[in-house]
């Protein structure tokens, strides 16, 4: 057979197989938006939330209209005190392929000034007070990667394609990428990915420590979910106060001392809420001779999920 014709039929089966996959993982009680509707949101639990870019006939590039409603749904999510995690994918085997060009090339001076409404993307310029998980399959690229790049955690299939392949059409990162980027993998290799625009597969993003699980092509989405359902096990005000301080630390704190100071502030509320009495079921026996499993007391963690 010859090698391109090879590539067709099996890129071909990978789209059936993740579209026939996503479909079939969504819960039948879930209701779904218009087919037309280009963000769909569905309640996977009570406590998990998936939020999937629909424009597949686009590789799920984003225009402004689907900026507003990427950023609406994340405020809702954060508003939600029923959710606790957000899961981030695309339908059609693409996460997504950045900002939608053909938009901006019918762009002007005037609609340029105008064009981070807050963000180009949507909801790159805000922090969730809860943790996102990304399921990434297909190309996460240019705007896609920053989005990516957004969210706490990222389920990367091994097939995937990630980079800044905007650098091939002059259109500069605005969504925080050369922001988190250096962040997450260090200066050097930053610079590599944001000069050269390469193109990366799961298994270098997973190298880089930009893919914090690597899976089986058309997983992405139930591992992440797996993985977001895996967190809400977890004594909820203990995560998010030390999620926040890992944030504050990152990106915000002026010394060490700064950071530290605030953690300190941050976690001592929680001792009385959760601290103590997690102390109690310890000292009671949970827990202890290094088994991880909390069902006595209505906790079910499995850290490898």
């Amino acid at each position: 057979m010859l090698p391109s014709l090879r590539r067709i039929i099996i890129t071909n089966f990978v789209s059936k197989r993740t579209d026939h996959f996503s479909s079939r993982f969504l819960s039948s009680s879930t209701t779904l938006n218009s087919e037309n509707d280009t963000i769909i949101v569905e309640n996977r639990t009570s406590n998990v939330r998936l939020i999937g870019i629909n424009r597949p006939h686009k590789r799920n590039a984003i225009n402004r209209e689907t900026a507003s409603k990427l950023r609406q749904a994340f405020e809702d999510f954060d508003n939600d005190p029923e959710c606790r995690v957000a899961v981030l994918h695309g339908f059609g085997g693409t996460f997504c392929a950045g900002y939608d060009l053909e938009e901006l090339a019918n762009f002007d001076e005037m609609s340029i000034e105008n064009l981070a409404t807050p963000a180009p993307l949507g909801p790159t310029w805000m922090l969730t007070s809860k943790p996102v998980v990304a399921a990434i399959d297909g190309y996460a690229v240019a705007g896609g990667f920053e989005l990516a790049l957004w969210c706490d955690l990222r389920v990367v299939e091994t097939t995937a394609k990630m980079g800044v392949f905007c650098r091939r059409f002059g259109v500069p990162l605005l969504d925080g990428g050369s922001v988190r980027l250096s962040k997450l993998i260090g200066h050097s290799r930053a610079m590599d990915l944001i000069l050269t625009g390469r193109g990366i597969n799961g298994k270098e993003a997973f190298d880089f420590g930009i893919a914090n699980r690597l899976v089986p092509v058309g997983t992405a989405l139930g591992q992440a979910f797996n993985l977001a359902h895996s967190l809400v096990k977890f004594p909820n005000e203990c995560l998010l106060a030390d999620r926040r301080s890992a944030y504050y630390s990152t990106f915000n704190s002026t010394s060490l001392e700064d950071a530290l100071q605030k953690e300190f502030d941050r976690s001592k509320q929680v001792l009385a809420k959760e601290a103590i009495s997690g102390a109690k079921r310890f000292k009671e026996g949970v827990g202890k001779h290094g088994k991880f499993v909390l069902d006595k007391i209505g906790y079910d963690v499995d850290v490898t999920a």
